[in-house]
């Protein structure tokens, strides 16, 4: 059995349990309930709750979390928008239509949550997440309901560490000298002499359903605290702090139950992903493609690590064959043609080459599969059975509903590079993982 082994402030466990989704010892039969809130009227961000960070909209990292730890007899989100019910829907979670009432930008958190509980009267205890915190893992939440599942306590919430020295305010031009709140100054100490101090972090706060209907807030009776990991705290409250987050998310944030780095083959169509499907033709009636060198670079640094790349073409892609020839010969890749059901052809490949889906990244914009004016679900299947997925930006909606990351960019205009690099970037992550889990902390 591997160990994690950790950094100050969190136990040690081992790394399956980590990764695992069983559930903990239910000593009762409590409803236990996640409740997101996530109001569209957001002042800071608009529509903040569903914007995307990483590739995937800001809510759907929490979601994620809290369905793959499978802790939860239903997870919820508490909404008035219709974006954002939607979203919620795609990833996984049922919908509460709060009421205007609590939808104010004066309304608290508390309220919104007791008049979730005043419809579902068979939760006993609520899970608040926060959709701004996008670092949360399922892990974190299996640890900290067991507080009060296994350990009996009524309610518990995230904090974080911090070793910050803290002085009182003073009014500008008063003459009142400040003071220190938590410190000698004469007698300073080092950061590794000073364990610091325990904040809130925002992530989550669980609480029985009589604490809350009761004494109308969520700390109270036996109360505790989960201590989460620096880098495990991320809350988004500004718009300047999204380029922080998305750098923060793609490092330490919870991809999914399928491990990334086994990536060993990549299927990316042509049309709409690696060109932007337009065909020019020339006076002679030569036809062309456009396609950015940035792309074809990220594809030959995916073959640098060792990543096979296969590029998708089909019966209905008006690209003409000698320029995909053109294009094979280019790129150095190879190119197939796949039919109306895509699946069976890329099922065939993936098993020859004995491998799993899991192995698999696929990049699709699905517009080359549109038959009948319909769209084809093998698609969707392959989007959602891959290791990785991505669409461009320009992907149809229901393309990016199945894909685990949406890019930035439009296809034939950097999306193929922008995916390759997030491909990487998650190799270069569990690389790091494994090196960090076979170092004894204990015996340097």
């Amino acid at each position: 059995m591997l160990l994690w082994l950790p950094l100050d402030g969190e136990t040690m466990r081992p790394l399956d349990e980590c990764q695992s989704s069983s559930k903990l010892p239910r000593n009762d039969k409590s409803h236990i309930a996640a409740l997101i809130l996530a109001r569209g009227g957001s002042k800071g961000i608009p529509l903040k709750n569903i914007k995307m960070l990483a590739g995937v909209p800001l809510i759907g990292w929490v979601l994620r979390a809290a369905v793959d730890s499978e802790m939860f007899d239903s997870v919820w989100v508490s909404t008035d928008h219709d974006k954002i019910e939607e979203v919620a829907k795609a990833w996984g979670a049922q919908v509460h239509r709060r009421s205007p009432k609590v939808s104010r930008d004066f309304s608290s958190s508390v309220e919104t949550i007791q008049e979730f509980l005043e419809h579902h009267k068979e939760v006993d205890i609520v899970c608040h997440f926060q959709a701004t915190s996008p670092c949360l893992h399922p892990f974190h939440v299996k640890e900290a309901l067991e507080k009060i599942t296994v350990h009996g306590y009524d309610s518990v919430f995230a904090v974080v560490r911090r070793h910050q020295f803290r002085w009182k305010e003073v009014e500008k031009g008063s003459g009142e000298q400040t003071v220190p709140f938590n410190l000698e100054p004469a007698k300073r100490p080092r950061r590794q002499d000073w364990p610091g101090e325990l904040c809130e972090n925002g992530s989550f706060y669980f609480a029985k359903k009589e604490i809350i209907e009761k004494e109308g807030h969520l700390q109270g009776g036996k109360l505790t605290y989960y201590e989460m990991l620096p880098e495990y705290s991320v809350d988004i409250d500004v718009d300047i702090d999204w380029p922080v987050a998305e750098q923060r998310v793609l490092r330490y944030g919870y991809f999914g139950k399928v491990t990334p780095e086994v990536v060993r083959l990549m299927f990316c169509n042509i049309s709409g992903c690696l060109t932007d499907g337009k065909i020019f033709m020339s006076v002679s009636g030569e036809a062309m493609v456009s396609v950015n060198t940035r792309d074809t670079t990220g594809l030959r640094m995916l073959q640098e690590e060792q990543v096979e790349v296969i590029l998708l073409t089909t019966d209905k892609d008006p690209i003409d064959p000698a320029l995909l020839q053109k294009l094979e010969d280019r790129i150095k890749c190879k190119v197939e043609k796949v039919g109306k059901e895509p699946l069976n052809d890329l099922q065939s490949i993936v098993e020859k080459k004995k491998l799993e889906w899991k192995d698999v990244a696929f990049m699709d914009k699905t517009t080359v599969f549109l038959f009948v004016n319909s769209f084809d679900q093998a698609d969707v299947k392959c989007l959602n059975l891959a290791g990785l997925s991505a669409v461009p930006d320009d992907a149809p909606a229901v393309a990016k509903k199945a894909a685990k990351y949406i890019c930035r960019r439009a296809g034939g205009s950097g999306a193929v590079r922008e995916f390759t690099e997030h491909i990487l970037l998650q190799k270069q992550m569990a690389k790091s993982q494994r090196e960090q889990d076979r170092i004894d902390r204990h015996n340097f």
